[in-house]
């Protein structure tokens, strides 16, 4: 059968607070040298899928250079390969701002008719997963179903933040609830992934169009179709993490330089290559002190210092005598002699100034003007900012992007965890 993915990466990722300031989430860089959405796109490729369209909405400058014509990925194809897709605004009143998933879907149906595919696969290009889309495939066709939603079982405590089905013993879907305040829904989460029959996709869509808007997927689509057409569930038991939240953006970052980390996420693997556009750089460049431990360390780094258990993107300088500590640095941050990075995540073109103590301290009062977001200990720097040496700056504070060292007052000496500039 013919396939069609359909990979959704228009979103703003608010909850990462300065690091997607300039980007779209899926144009975060993650794990060093990738970004977000490479490990969707790679895993339509090393599923057979070479169809991809990708739709763009929110600063998608940076993720359309990323991306490019797809050759990385061999999506640079005369038939098939990557089409970037992104939402303009005309005369017609049709023509608009994605209001939402489905919404994304609908206005590009003129296309998925081009190309006349017998299945779509809907995709999130903010996840971070490996996942071979053929068996969901073929689940598909053998259930004869109309929808197939792929699932995987969380906590408890994380059901708010997914949509949550009930299913019979054939696995068929009889309930959805989208984000449910009460936890007595089960645990049962979509993991944002469906596969669709073309037609049905047309048809549900369309008339949507004309009777009660389908805006997203959760909300409206799948509810809508539970009662009067063939709607599964594919259980999925990989690893798939939705790095959302500072908290599971350093998390997730942070479990790659474990030694057990290849059991989870096994970016070395041969048979399953997690695809990126690499930039031309140097070798990473050890000084006569450096020492780097459970870290992972990317092309064009120089480290004179000290890391541990770190995540460093390409072009990072850490000079004599300075330590990182459990942070993910992003591409080419400068940090000055005798600094010390704890429990931080600092974007590109970043400088930590000498002697600078960046989460210092053992207060973790939550940030004031975010404590929904800033919460867990770990302090934030955007990108370009420009930190004055010898401050020292506590836990749960952000950095705004593009903060020069004249927006510090001369005479200062710490900012108090939680604090923002």
């Amino acid at each position: 059968m013919q396939t069609l993915a359909v990979l959704m990466a228009g979103g703003a990722g608010a909850r990462l607070t300065v690091l997607s300031d300039r980007r779209a989430k899926p144009a975060v860089p993650f794990a060093g040298k990738y970004k977000i959405i490479d490990f969707t796109l790679s895993n339509c490729v090393n599923s057979g899928i070479y169809d991809v369209a990708i739709l763009t909405q929110y600063r998608p400058h940076s993720l359309n250079a990323h991306i490019g014509i797809g050759k990385p990925w061999d999506l640079d194809r005369q038939r098939g390969g990557d089409h970037l897709r992104q939402p303009y605004q005309g005369s017609n009143a049709d023509l608009d701002w994605y209001r939402g998933t489905a919404d994304a879907v609908y206005r590009n149906l003129d296309f998925i008719q081009e190309k006349t595919p017998d299945l779509v696969v809907i995709l999130s290009g903010d996840h971070i997963y490996k996942m071979d889309y053929r068996p969901m495939l073929d689940y598909h066709s053998e259930k004869g179903a109309d929808l197939t939603v792929a699932v995987m079982n969380v906590s408890l405590e994380e059901t708010d933040r997914f949509g949550i089905m009930t299913v019979n013993r054939n696995m068929r879907i009889t309930e959805f609830h989208e984000k449910p305040k009460e936890r007595d829904k089960g645990t049962l989460a979509s993991m944002g992934i469906y596969v669709f029959n073309t037609d049905m996709l047309l048809e549900r869509l369309s008339e949507g169009a004309s009777e009660s808007p389908m805006i997203d997927f959760g909300k409206d689509v799948i509810p809508s179709m539970i009662s009067r057409d063939k709607v599964y569930a594919y259980a999925f038991e990989g690893y798939w993490v939705d790095v959302g939240t500072i908290q599971s953006f350093w998390e997730t970052n942070l479990a790659l330089t474990d030694s057990t980390a290849d059991e989870a996420l096994n970016l070395h693997d041969p048979g399953w290559i997690i695809h990126t556009r690499s930039e031309e750089r140097p070798p990473v460049k050890l000084g006569p002190q450096a020492q780097a431990v459970n870290s992972l360390v990317s092309n064009g780094c120089v480290i004179r210092g000290r890391v541990e258990r770190s995540v460093l993107s390409p072009g990072v300088y850490v000079s004599p005598g300075a330590i990182v500590r459990e942070s993910v640095i992003i591409n080419d941050t400068w940090i000055g002699p005798g600094a010390v990075v704890d429990r931080a995540i600092i974007d590109e073109n970043a400088i930590i100034g000498p002697g600078t103590y960046l989460g210092y301290g053992e207060d973790t009062t939550p940030n004031q003007k975010m404590p929904d977001r800033l919460n867990t200990g770990i302090t934030v720097v955007g990108a370009g900012a420009q930190i004055p040496g010898g401050l020292r700056v506590g836990r749960n504070v952000l950095i705004s992007s593009g903060c020069l060292e004249s927006d510090f007052p001369p005479d200062l000496l710490e900012i108090a965890s939680g604090g923002t500039v």
